[in-house]
């Protein structure tokens, strides 16, 4: 038991109006920390967010509207100040209701199913958030072609690097693969030019949700009341097909493998809540398009030093290759 997080957890519970009658920390390790309160009318949750306070302004917040417009995500208790964030030496403190549930595995198809249809609620009860003023606004809207050209640049930067250090192994494999990875970028950023992505993201447009950013294990429950989104503090403005994109990718990843039909029976599930417009899946298809994968795996090579296995650096660009044959069939077919 960490005796000085569970008397930072009582400092913080006196700001509100709860008597707890037990406290225990159940995530730690970092300034992210969990507690689950007993109370007499049950449990609680308490979490300190690493957030700087106007980006948690922008996420309680959102939970908040998501909340109030339907969406299955935890309640926010509010301090005797009526605040939904406690300040306390720095630090920022939020209560929730405490859910008991079944954390549905992604990997299994019964699970996966009910998860995306979860987050298609998320989504739908997202929209129309207006943030605080005080708060810093959390976006990617109008972004993906900027993000492909940074992207792109800082791969070429590392091939550079690479070239200084031909004799390493893993270096090697990254520079002999630099080039076809670098057209796939080209590709991408050529193909989503052509595309309706700057009207779908028009301040005005219907099309526009808060994303998850980081839906997987664990942030998806299943309750007696239905599936309930957790873990919200990475909400950000896009379009649906940010998280789709994740989540298709993270299974072709897992399956070492690209398939047609594993695509769409993610968005078969999805879109059994929210359908999506052909308009609409043409960008998210275009968008797996960009080596999302491999620049994620290299760039702990480069920005933290880590020694990748020359056939970790094979494996991921084999599977960049491998897909282009299936998503440019789907693009083709506009469905």
């Amino acid at each position: 038991m960490d005796v000085n997080l569970n008397k930072l957890g009582d400092e913080v519970l006196r700001f509100y109006d709860i008597a707890p009658q037990s406290i225990c920390v159940i995530q730690g390790g970092s300034i992210k920390t969990v507690w689950k309160v007993e109370t007499k009318d049950g449990p609680v949750c308490l979490k300190r967010l690493k957030q700087s306070y106007d980006k948690a302004l922008f996420s309680v917040h959102a939970q908040i509207h998501i909340r109030k417009s339907g969406g299955r995500v935890p309640c926010i208790i509010l301090s005797k100040s009526k605040e939904p964030i406690v300040q306390l030496n720095g630090q920022l403190f939020v209560l929730y209701e405490w859910l008991e549930g079944k954390s549905l595995d992604f990997n299994s198809s019964s699970d996966l199913i009910p998860s995306l249809q979860g987050l298609a609620q998320l989504h739908i009860h997202s929209k129309g958030y207006v943030p605080p003023k005080a708060a810093r606004v959390s976006s990617k809207l109008g972004k993906w072609p900027e993000q492909y050209i940074s992207m792109k640049k800082r791969m070429t930067d590392w091939k550079e690097i690479s070239k200084q250090n031909p004799n390493q192994p893993h270096h090697a494999a990254y520079l002999k693969l630099a080039d076809p990875i670098a057209d796939i970028c080209d590709l991408a950023l050529n193909l989503i030019k052509k595309t309706d992505y700057a009207r779908l993201t028009e301040p005005s447009s219907d099309s526009i949700v808060l994303c998850h950013q980081d839906f997987g294990k664990g942030n998806a429950l299943m309750t007696e009341k239905g599936v309930y989104i957790i873990d919200l503090d990475g909400l950000t403005f896009d379009l649906p097909s940010r998280d789709l994109r994740k989540i298709i990718g993270k299974r072709a990843e897992n399956k070492g493998a690209w398939e047609q039909g594993d695509i769409k029976s993610v968005l078969q599930a999805y879109e059994s809540v929210n359908p999506l417009s052909n308009k609409e899946k043409e960008v998210l298809y275009i968008d797996m398009v960009f080596p999302h994968w491999y620049f994620g795996l290299v760039k702990n090579m480069f920005q933290s030093g880590k020694v990748l296995k020359t056939s970790e650096i094979e494996r991921m660009a084999k599977l960049e290759y491998s897909k282009l044959s299936v998503l440019n069939t789907l693009i083709s077919r506009g469905d």
